[in-house]
């Protein structure tokens, strides 16, 4: 059953000297939020209270020690840490990115255990959390190790969803990377997300091909005739509702993108430029494939304006919200996929 007390947002900081902590405390200013979500910040309350001086914020916080003692219709703060940290907004500094880890590794260790029932991510900065305790290219890739399945970074709105074959690779590698395995693994993840996060019930997906005009017959590349189109055509034949591959440079200049409940792009930008042109401030990085929940805004740290007062919460609003429906969903898709039907002995 879809429990009956107030979903529990664990919500880890991002850089510190970035904006995360202003679309924080914008977010959660707005007291409705409570009446439905109990939010969690993995940071401390010095940290906080800095935030909220500086930004002449009025909201309160319920400073933690223990995950015990969350309390319901409050934003609590857990303290992660106790000592003050000496926050420069927009500064590259990798002893703030220590402190992004340290809020991360935690919220991921609550959200393990299910103290928390969804985890909302604010920014990091990639070079700054670099260290020998945490060598990961970003949120998704650490979020893979520890939990269980299989991630894949899913950028979604109301509109547009649109999944990744290969993420955070170099573009020299990416064909090295798409195998018929490889195709099979994400399209069958994102079918699965698209039924049990997203209710959607016979959803259809189309790809973008690999190479320019999907390779011209071989003229431009042989990865789309040896290896997308087959594989997708295996895939229809298992009754998945898959179409393509689609030249990606046409492919968003009509609604037809519209047809379909989710878009596969074979590499980040082929993706990310267009899903961030027609939704950015509204979309929403998902991690789907995996058995928990994580959610982040769509944007990075914006150093070049953190600390002004001037950076919109809208998409780590929508975050919050998307991960709070995905919670939902994955509750009720288990009480109707129970079987009704009890053991009958021998």
């Amino acid at each position: 059953m879809i429990k009956e007390e107030k979903i529990r947002v664990g919500i880890s900081i991002g850089d510190l000297n970035g904006i995360g902590g202003e679309i924080i405390l914008k977010t959660f200013s707005d007291n409705r939020i409570l009446d439905f979500c109990t939010p969690v910040i993995f940071a401390s309350v010095k940290t906080m209270s800095f935030y909220k001086k500086h930004f002449k914020s009025s909201l309160n916080f319920q400073g933690i020690d223990t995950l015990n003692a969350i309390v319901h219709g409050k934003v609590n703060v857990y303290n992660v840490w106790k000592e003050n940290v000496n926050i420069e907004f927009g500064k590259e500094d990798k002893k703030i990115g220590e402190y992004a880890i340290k809020s991360l590794t935690k919220a991921v260790e609550a959200l393990k255990k299910e103290v928390v029932d969804v985890l909302l991510t604010a920014p990091i900065h990639k070079h700054n959390i670099q260290s020998n305790s945490f060598k990961f290219p970003g949120h998704t890739d650490y979020l893979n190790q520890e939990l269980e399945g299989e991630s894949l970074m899913f950028m979604v709105s109301d509109k547009l969803k649109i999944g990744l074959l290969t993420d955070h690779v170099p573009v020299k590698d990416i064909s090295k990377h798409i195998t018929k395995d490889l195709v099979e693994s994400k399209v069958n993840i994102i079918n699965e997300s698209l039924i049990k996060d997203f209710g959607i019930r016979k959803p259809k997906i189309a790809v973008l091909g690999i190479n320019p005009h999907t390779g011209d017959n071989g003229v431009i590349g042989i990865e789309d005739d040896q290896i997308l189109r087959p594989t997708l055509k295996d895939l229809k034949h298992k009754g998945i509702l898959v179409y393509g591959p689609y030249a990606a440079d046409s492919f968003f200049t009509s609604d037809n993108f519209l047809n379909f409940d989710a878009i596969i792009a074979s590499y980040h930008d082929q993706g990310l430029i267009p899903f961030k042109t027609l939704t950015f401030g509204k979309g929403v990085n998902f991690t789907a494939g995996l058995n928990r929940i994580r959610t982040s805004p769509d944007h990075g740290t914006a150093f070049e304006i953190a600390g002004k007062g001037i950076a919109d919460h809208s998409s780590f609003n929508e975050a919050l919200h998307t991960a709070i429906m995905i919670f939902k969903n994955r509750e009720q898709y288990k009480t109707l996929t129970v079987n009704p039907l009890k053991k009958q002995k021998v």
